[in-house]
């Protein structure tokens, strides 16, 4: 049974995911290998919980009480111990994936399951660096993770049913809309739909057809989406668009799985998006 949770990695997906957990009644730990990502998401837990209770969602008593469920620890040795349930949140790169669920299968309780946020790197990538395999699995939270209600759980071969059981709990008892993902596969549900979407219209715009902008507005007026393809980069990050399609072209040698042309050019020059203050927009340093 799922009572206390721990987040790795405080980033922007991370730090949010453990709010959502710490809100709903778990006892929440969040731990990052720099001390001051993990006091900028002190702050920012603070200012979020402030900013609800000015709106009337939360009480003062209500705010207090989840702080006490909300802690941060930098030895991620002490952060592991007691945790029934991880979420890794970190960069997605394989191997510094692997190397981190290494570590956490060393530092938690045999039983713990450990579960990976990633959008595109599927479990069996790393259950296989750890002794529990039947405990490993995908949890992935969409961004905002305060906001969206889906969750995919995916499982591949190497996961046992309890541990599938375990995760659609938790999802929905934080109030989330959990699907089960049965078999692994590159990119799992959402985006793979979306991929197909961000792909075309990075080829409209490499061709010189139509701006990005524009792009976004014909998707937003025209098919009604919350928000355009080049608007979501920017809010996910272009290094996690441009990351996941370099995997899929190291995976499958097919050119037309190159990353775009006008995305590999954000991605080289630091242009990330809404965390760098540039991407297919511009972000007024706040």
């Amino acid at each position: 049974m799922i009572k206390t949770v721990l987040v790795v990695g405080a980033g922007a997906m991370g730090k949010q995911i453990a709010l959502v957990s710490a809100i709903h009644g778990y006892q929440t730990m969040l731990s990052d290998t720099l001390p001051d990502v993990l006091k900028a998401a002190e702050i920012w837990k603070d200012e979020y919980l402030a900013g609800r209770i000015a709106k009337g969602k939360l009480t003062e008593e209500q705010a207090a009480e989840i702080k006490t469920r909300f802690q941060v620890e930098l030895d991620l040795k002490k952060a592991a111990k007691d945790a029934d349930l991880v979420i890794e949140a970190i960069v997605e790169k394989e191997e510094i994936k692997q190397s981190l669920f290494a570590q956490l299968d060393s530092m938690t309780k045999p039983d713990a399951i450990l579960t990976s946020n990633s959008s595109f790197i599927p479990s069996s990538d790393v259950a296989k660096h750890t002794s529990r395999p039947g405990r490993v699995a995908n949890l992935h939270f969409f961004n905002p993770a305060l906001v969206m209600d889906l969750v995919e759980v995916v499982g591949g071969e190497h996961t046992d049913e309890d541990t599938i059981t375990q995760l659609m709990e938790f999802a929905r008892s934080c109030g989330k809309s959990p699907i089960w993902v049965r078999k692994e596969i590159d990119g799992f549900v959402t985006n793979r739909i979306l991929a197909k979407i961000m792909d075309e219209a990075m080829y409209l715009v490499d061709n010189g057809y139509v701006t990005p902008p524009e792009v976004d507005i014909a998707i937003e007026k025209g098919l009604n989406h919350p928000m355009g393809p080049f608007r979501l980069m920017d809010l996910v990050g272009l290094d996690v668009s441009y990351l996941s399609r370099e995997r899929r072209y190291d995976l499958t040698g097919n050119e037309e799985d190159r990353p775009a042309m006008c995305l590999e050019e954000k991605f080289l020059a630091g242009e990330l998006g809404r965390k760098s203050g540039k991407g297919w927009y511009d972000y007024p340093a706040k």
